[in-house]
């Protein structure tokens, strides 16, 4: 089956960009990044940046927004059946235009993955299209938030993405 993502969520003030992969078939049927409800997603960005579970969905976007924090991911579609990242098709892959992301947000300056398939793909199919500007960006791999990488306590988790707060406070 083809998968198709969503559009990113991104306010004109976007200065991080965290990228998956390619939503899941909960996230797909409900339209909304991360609604598997053992993905720790919104939990991390409730205890970062005050938009996790006990808001709306819309609410919990819009926190991010004024957060600097865009979300999106690397592929537009791909073939996969279930939601395991590891069941991606690889060659059926057609990534997100991220020239004309980066160009509508030419404040950012971080690109987080969430997990080393998101990293992999972009480094396979995006970064090296990119101009010098958007290459030069830095790039850092935090742990997957998906339920199939349980193997890290949520502590740890939270530690790693810590960083992305304290990246954001330092651009403010």
């Amino acid at each position: 089956m083809i998968s198709h993502g969503f559009d990113p969520i991104a306010g004109p003030g976007a200065r991080v960009l965290i990228l998956g992969s390619l939503p899941g078939e909960c996230s797909l049927r409900r339209g909304e990044y991360y609604a598997q409800a053992q993905n720790v997603f919104w939990r991390l960005m409730g205890d970062l940046f005050g938009a996790g579970l006990d808001l709306a969905y819309a609410d919990r976007t819009r926190r991010l927004q004024q957060s600097g924090v865009a979300v999106w991911d690397v592929c537009a579609s791909a073939r996969r059946e279930g939601s395991l990242d590891a069941a991606i098709v690889t060659t059926t892959v057609a990534a997100n235009d991220f020239a004309a992301f980066f160009r509508a947000h030419p404040q950012l300056r971080m690109i987080a993955f969430n997990g080393a398939t998101a990293a992999k793909l972009y480094d396979r199919l995006v970064h090296v299209r990119m101009p010098a500007e958007v290459q030069a960006l830095p790039r850092i791999r935090l742990p997957s938030t998906s339920p199939a990488h349980a193997a890290l306590r949520y502590a740890d988790k939270l530690e790693a993405w810590t960083r992305l707060r304290a990246f954001e406070e330092a651009l403010a």
